[in-house]
């Protein structure tokens, strides 16, 4: 069972790390083992799991849910309802929004969407998540695409706006047509147009 610290004034019997310029509001919640670097920002209700490691600059939202083992690169924002699984890999500035069709002059916080991001999913830098949608587990999205839609799990995305050009495997590597792992020797099968471990 994961333990969440509830950050009061100060960490107490915590084990996670956080460098002196993180700004970490009372009331967040963050896990045994993670780490927050240089000038990141969370926000009061946020919730961080066990062993993350959050690089520099990156902002996680009062309403926004990250897993264990959890890997944000510098410079990302996770905004309220983004709400990121265990085992993801967030690549440097890469985007998520949580409104599809904000105004200055017009309040929209009652309209902001979920989007989910499951298990072992690999975002690229500079990828951009629209809101709303979900990222299927170990899915891959390629540095620069930009997503509008769900992603079906294992599946490789790239360019604007992105498109499914490939299956990948649960350690990330491009499956050819024998959709057998060349480094852990996984076979997979594809059953109504979803890849899958199992036949």
């Amino acid at each position: 069972m994961a333990t969440l610290w509830v950050v009061e004034k100060q960490k107490e019997m915590s084990t996670y790390y956080s460098h002196e310029t993180a700004v970490i509001d009372p009331g967040a919640m963050i896990g045994d083992g993670t780490k927050i670097w240089h000038f990141c920002h969370i926000m009061t209700g946020a919730k961080i799991g066990e062993d993350c490691i959050l690089g520099q600059n990156v902002f996680v939202g009062e309403k926004a849910v990250i897993g264990n083992r959890v890997k944000v690169q510098n410079n990302v924002s996770l905004y309220d309802l983004v709400e990121i699984g265990d085992d993801v890999f967030c690549g440097p500035s890469c985007v998520f929004t949580n409104v599809i069709n904000p105004r200055a002059a017009v309040e929209r916080k009652a309209e902001f969407k979920v989007t989910k991001v499951e298990k072992g999913v690999t975002i690229g830098a500079n990828a951009t998540i629209v809101c709303g949608i979900t990222l299927g587990e170990f899915s891959f999205i390629g540095a620069g695409a930009v997503v509008t839609h769900d992603v079906l799990p294992y599946a490789l995305m790239v360019g604007v706006p992105a498109r499914q050009t490939g299956w990948v495997s649960r350690s990330g590597v491009v499956l050819d047509d024998s959709l057998v792992c060349p480094e852990t020797g996984e076979r997979y099968f594809i059953v109504d147009g979803l890849l899958s471990l199992n036949s």
